[in-house]
């Protein structure tokens, strides 16, 4: 029922505000209930009325004064009966709210007849449309609606043209996600309406769906994602191409779709950033986003009950629907919490494994659901469970790493962006600059650079001597290249090179007192140049063993150095204090091509323990045994004059010492003779006392 006649008038004609209606009676008129008077009026959505019970003077000869025409549907529906009298008063949609325009409808069945334009629709009502001669009962399930500034906003941004159906109408791909969308109740139905349709659950019907797998006004620029390009596609062709193909064929080639992702690597490189980017790609459900520890629970059986939760609304969809169900999108952060291997908790609860099991069970157990995807997370691939990384379950197996050059340029762009459009990044911040700079940082460590040199050009214009006030010309702050070089001492990557302790190794420097000391550093660069070329060989594994003192750590962090691999640490027996064994292999594990140098005063120890069959080369360092060498560290470290230190070799070869002695402790016993008042007499006697 309209008596305001509003379906002759467009509702988004143009955001002006809308005209006050015709004045009506406010009296509640008594009527009848009475079938409609043709069958062209039953397939509406209106109830018929005559204008002179609200408008005395007009006449009308359509239908029978206080007699209401209703079609079945609709008495079906209000519960009315025929001949029952009923209470009847004008209803103005926008008196209640301010929000009936309807965004998105959705429905369970059929097709839309232009009969229907700006009519109200409500939750829950039965309508029936005749469809190639067969009349098809379609429920409404739910409504979703704007308020007036957002109509007006999309009319001002010229996203559609009012007056000419279906040419880009306001749909749920607009405005999705815009203030202005809200569930409602009731609404008014417009061309510009999106029509969402469904397969009632006892119904015989067979809808084709023609829907896109990724949104429709979707942009991959748009993601905010940089240096994954490689990792996405291989993402989407994994997981995403079975999709957009017709289930038809899927089902010719005996297929299932993928049904989990697990994406692993470094903190900070993107993970969680992906997951959530690939829901909002995909024309599917929003997707239920949790964290691995918010599904434990301290009651019994809680936990299980949360991970079956997450999985309802997709089962009881594709119960109704079976394969034309929607997408429904899992995505689990910090997998690893409720996932780890089964039978190796010290807790003796046992939650943990149900949990696992629990989701197994889900993922690939009796009833299979082929409409959810599971976008995993981890930081710690060693921990997760090994049965949920077979095929069918989370199957596509992909490593985020760290950005390469190419990678952090994307990322840097990305999180620089608004200061370009608003004219505050300086004309002298060369980004491919910072891009080779910034080797070895993650995405997030870059967005943290990024800050760093923010806060720099703040301080700029902080005054001086309060930090509450800043300075006239900050209007014309400007973010400049000495910014982000100061914030590159700033920030340090955590994986990466640990120049700290690498230099704690070689304080004096190598001295190269004897040949065998520029043989072992060129043997070294022949391991480096093995594992930067060969491709038969990425794993090499170097053992420098010999007596205690001789130089083997410093060696070994010289060689380091000199590689200028991306990741170097040193790994010492007190850092994995606490670890168990298989954390100690994923600590020395960090890269694809790999040296390792291993230093051990007791090769015999590793032979009694079948180890030293685990390295590849073996480099023997020796204590110094010659007084050549002797002179030659002593001449670097300038202990002793010319004369003081040929009288100091002069004593040590008239006495015929047997010289054995490590290179660390005659090194400590210079800078200890150093101290005192007479340096030759306490270098010698120490050397000849040992």
């Amino acid at each position: 029922m309209d008596p305001y006649n509003r379906s002759r008038q467009p509702p988004y004609s143009s955001p002006q505000p809308r005209q006050p209606a015709p004045p009506l009676s406010q009296q509640t008129v008594k009527m009848k209930v009475q079938k409609c008077s043709s069958e062209q009026l039953a397939l509406t959505n209106y109830l018929i009325v005559s204008t002179r019970d609200f408008h005395p003077n007009v006449p009308d000869e359509s239908q029978a004064s206080h007699q209401i025409g209703t079609s079945m549907v609709h008495r079906r529906w209000a519960s009315l009966s025929l001949g029952q009298e009923v209470s009847v008063v004008t209803y103005d949609p926008f008196a209640e709210s301010p929000f009936v325009y309807m965004i998105k409808l959705d429905l369970e069945v059929g097709f839309l007849r232009k009969a229907f334009n700006n009519q109200m629709f409500s939750v829950g009502q039965v309508l029936v449309l005749e469809f190639h001669g067969v009349n098809l009962q379609i429920i409404i399930k739910s409504i979703q609606v704007a308020d007036q500034d957002t109509i007006s906003r999309v009319i001002n941004d010229e996203t559609f043209d009012p007056n000419v159906p279906n040419k880009g109408g306001v749909g749920a791909g607009e405005v999705k996600g815009q203030a202005g969308i809200r569930d409602g109740i009731r609404g008014i139905l417009t061309q510009q309406t999106a029509i969402h349709w469904s397969k009632a659950a006892e119904s015989s019907i067979i809808l084709k769906a023609q829907n896109s797998l990724i949104q429709p006004d979707f942009k991959f620029e748009d993601m905010g994602i940089g240096g994954l390009d490689t990792e996405f596609s291989a993402i989407f062709r994994r997981a995403f191409a079975s999709r957009i193909f017709p289930p038809s064929l899927v089902e010719k080639l005996g297929i299932q779709h993928v049904k989990g992702i697990l994406l692993y690597g470094p903190p900070g490189t993107g993970k969680t950033l992906m997951a959530r980017q690939i829901g909002k790609m995909l024309n599917a459900r929003e997707p239920k986003i949790v964290n691995g520890p918010e599904i434990l629970n301290k009651y019994v059986g809680q936990s299980e009950e949360n991970v079956r939760k997450l999985f309802a609304d997709a089962e009881k969809e594709y119960k109704a629907k079976g394969e034309d169900s929607g997408l429904h999108i899992i995505i689990f952060d910090e997998l690893d919490a409720i996932c780890k291997q089964r039978g190796g908790r010290s807790d003796g609860t046992g939650v943990g494994d149900n949990v696992v099991n629990q989701l197994l069970a889900k993922l690939d157990g009796v009833e299979q659901l082929n409409n959810i995807l599971i976008i995993g997370m981890t930081n710690r691939l060693d921990l997760i469970d090994e049965a949920l990384l077979r095929p069918g379950r989370l199957e596509v197996h992909m490593e985020i790493g760290l950005p390469d050059e190419k990678g952090r340029l994307q990322i840097l762009k990305i999180h620089t962006s608004k200061m370009r459009q608003n004219d505050i990044l300086d004309f002298d911040v060369d980004f491919e600059e910072l891009a080779s700079l910034t080797k070895n940082f993650s995405g997030a460590e870059i967005n943290g650079l990024v800050k760093s040199a923010s806060s720099f050009a703040f301080n700029r214009h902080v005054k001086v001597g309060t930090l509450a006030g800043v300075t006239p010309d900050v209007e014309n702050m400007k973010v400049n290249r000495n910014d982000f070089l100061d914030a590159l001492e700033e920030v340090q990557p955590a994986f990466g090179v640990s120049d700290e302790e690498l230099e704690q190794c070689i304080q004096n420097s190598i001295i190269k007192f004897s040949p065998f000391v520029e043989r072992i550093l060129a043997d070294g660069q022949l391991y480096i140049d093995q594992v930067k070329n060969s491709s038969r060989t990425p794993l090499v594994s170097v053992l420098l063993h010999g007596p205690s003192g001789s130089g083997k750590t410093a060696l070994a962090a010289t060689m380091a150095r000199s590689s200028e691999f991306p990741f170097i640490k040193l790994i010492s027996p007190e850092s994995m204090v606490g670890y168990s064994e298989l954390s100690k292999t994923n600590a020395i594990h960090k890269d694809r091509r790999l040296l390792i140098i291993a230093t051990t005063n007791e090769k015999s120890v590793l032979e009694q323990m079948n180890m030293s069959d685990c390295f590849n080369s073996e480099i023997y360092v020796p204590h110094i045994s010659e007084l050549t060498a002797v002179d030659i560290v002593l001449q670097e470290l300038t202990l002793f004059n010319d004369e003081e230190r040929k009288r100091v070799l002069e004593i040590l070869q008239e006495d015929e010492i047997k010289l054995k002695i490590g290179i660390k402790k005659l090194l400590m016993i210079i800078e200890m003779s150093r101290q005192d008042v007479d340096k030759v007499d306490k270098f010698v006697s120490t050397i000849m006392g040992i």
